[in-house]
């Protein structure tokens, strides 16, 4: 079992104030203001959510979420974060359920034992980071039976975000899976940089086109932190198009110094 890393911290550590709180981030001004009846369409291949404290950014992490339950709910979720810790593993799983205060979220067993013949299995790279732990939440409360298969992605380059898009969908062949890309955007600009920045990045991402989205990165320095895993499910789904959901700021939600904010976007991926 991967225990809560962050709880307490990002989120609230007891199931109620939990629950309260992801109700809250769909219900707020800034959120899709409302929790959404289930539909059964299942079009959306992938998500792109934020991974901050849901103060910071859950009313945008909510839009996504609001997005998968409108849309229908899969066999399971891949959650691809990137590493804010220096693993020693270019990309690592965790074939071991994560933990939350709503209780366990158990691990996909046949799609995370295919992957783990194709990427190193440590559970222990997961257990400090926050990039997937602070999703799994917002999945439990939209789904009543989540399976999930979790992964941290350390380098981000256009050669390992490609192995592991090939090897997560050589993974899921045969399944029903939706893909989080869990990622913060520009961290600790100015408000009016980070919408200037983040905004040809995200248009970038919407046209699901990998080359654009690193030559946004790597011609603006952008300190995106996990455009690794926006790259990785833009190819291993295979998405044509993504439609932007949210995109939102620290400022715009804590209203705390407009001098150093960090950038929050929601789109699903079709």
């Amino acid at each position: 079992m991967r225990y809560p890393a962050v709880a307490g911290r990002f989120y609230p550590a007891d199931r109620g104030s939990l629950l309260a709180a992801i109700e809250s981030c769909f219900r707020h001004p800034l959120g899709p203001g409302s929790v959404p009846a289930e539909g059964d369409d299942r079009r959306i291949r992938a998500v792109l959510a934020p991974h901050a404290g849901y103060a910071a950014s859950g009313p945008v992490a909510a839009h996504a979420f609001a997005e998968i339950l409108k849309d229908g709910l899969p066999e399971l979720y891949v959650v691809i974060g990137p590493d804010h810790y220096g693993i020693p593993f270019d990309m690592a799983m965790c074939s071991e359920s994560y933990l939350t205060p709503l209780g366990e979220c158990p691990t996909h067993e046949e799609v995370a034992k295919k992957l783990a013949e194709l990427i190193p299995d440590s559970p222990g790279a997961h257990r400090l980071d926050h990039s997937v732990e602070v999703e799994i939440p917002f999945i439990q409360y939209i789904d009543p039976d989540p399976h999930v298969v979790t992964v941290i992605l350390s380098r981000q380059d256009p050669a390992s975000a490609s192995g592991l898009a090939q090897a997560v969908a050589a993974a899921v062949k045969g399944h029903d899976a939706l893909i989080v890309a869990s990622s913060d955007l520009c961290h600790y600009i100015p408000a009016a940089d980070e919408k200037r920045l983040d905004s040809p990045f995200l248009d970038a991402v919407e046209s699901c086109d990998r080359d654009a989205v690193y030559g946004e990165v790597e011609r603006n320095r952008l300190s995106v932190c996990g455009y690794g895993p926006i790259a990785t499910a833009i190819e291993a789904t295979g998405a044509e198009r993504g439609t932007l959901l949210s995109h939102r700021n620290s400022w715009d939600t804590l209203r705390y110094d407009e001098r150093a904010v960090v950038g929050y976007a929601a789109m699903r991926f079709e």
